[in-house]
C-alpha cells in the first residue's frame, strides 16, 4: 500500500510540518481543518460560516486523496465555546446528515483566537479495489 500526502497550499503545513490530508490505502486521514478560506487565507468571524468553509475545505481534501465525503467514517468537530456547537448543527446535517459517521465534540482552546471550529475526519474509500482494502 502507497502513502500519499495531500496539501490544501497553506501555508500553515509547511511552517508547521504536517499534511491536510494523509492517504494510506482505502483509508484517508484528514487534519484539523479550519474555516480559513485558503485562497485568501481569510477566515469569517462567525462559527457557522467558518463550519461550512471546514467541510468544503474537507471535502476539497478528500476529493484531491481520490474519495468524498460520503467515505467518512468518523469526525471530530473541536471548538474552544461549546455553547457554539448547536449552531453549527444545520451546516453539519447539510454535510453528513445521510453518511452518520461516528462524531466526538471536544471544548478546547485553538491555535488562533479567530477560529470558532476546527474539523477533522477519517474516511475509508469504497472505490478502492477490494485486494488492496485486506
Amino acid at each position: 500500500m502507497s502513502r500519499r500526502l495531500i496539501s490544501s497550499g497553506s501555508t500553515f503545513e509547511a511552517q508547521i510540518g504536517y499534511s491536510r490530508a494523509v492517504v494510506d490505502g482505502a483509508w484517508v486521514f484528514v487534519s484539523g481543518t479550519t474555516g480559513f478560506d485558503y485562497r485568501t487565507m481569510t477566515i469569517a468571524e462567525d462559527v457557522v460560516t467558518q463550519a461550512d468553509q471546514c467541510m468544503q475545505n474537507i471535502a476539497g481534501a478528500l476529493q484531491q486523496a481520490g474519495s468524498c465525503l460520503e467515505d467518512v467514517v468518523r469526525v471530530t468537530y473541536i471548538l474552544p465555546a461549546a455553547a457554539e456547537f448547536e449552531q453549527c448543527w444545520p451546516v453539519l446535517r447539510k454535510y453528513f446528515g445521510d453518511i452518520r459517521p461516528a462524531a466526538t465534540m471536544i471544548s478546547a482552546g485553538l491555535a488562533d483566537p479567530r477560529i470558532r471550529i476546527e474539523i477533522e475526519v477519517t474516511a475509508r474509500k469504497r472505490s478502492v479495489d477490494q485486494g488492496e482494502m485486506a
